[in-house]
């Protein structure tokens, strides 16, 4: 019995591993895109980049990772506080260094 919890916990933490790998190179494909090819401002394609990332993470995480079958509204609002909470931090790191550093752009993301 321990042993399955184990491995029940293990898979989650790799699924979770995977889906968090592959949203931060779809946040930052969607950087670059809106960035370079679309000449978009850091900000906008910053926000719409974690906006893309944050729906992904949870579609996969919910479905994925956890297999929830909990109410997704009340699971959405929580995810959607942690996630303010947490871009407001990076919005702030990410304004600083764009104004007080000399490092590119895209690297700052």
């Amino acid at each position: 019995m321990k042993n399955q919890y184990f491995n029940k916990t293990f898979l989650q933490l790799y699924k979770y591993g995977l889906v968090g790998v592959f949203n931060t190179l779809l946040t930052l494909a969607i950087i670059w895109i809106l960035t370079q090819c679309l000449n978009s401002t850091e900000y906008v394609a910053n926000i719409i980049g974690y906006v893309a990332g944050i729906v992904n993470s949870f579609i996969w995480n919910r479905n994925w990772t956890f297999n929830s079958k909990s109410k997704v509204s009340k699971a959405f609002f929580l995810f959607i506080i942690i996630f303010v909470f947490s871009y407001l931090i990076q919005l702030g790191v990410l304004y600083l260094l764009l104004k007080n550093t000399a490092i590119d752009a895209f690297i700052c993301q």
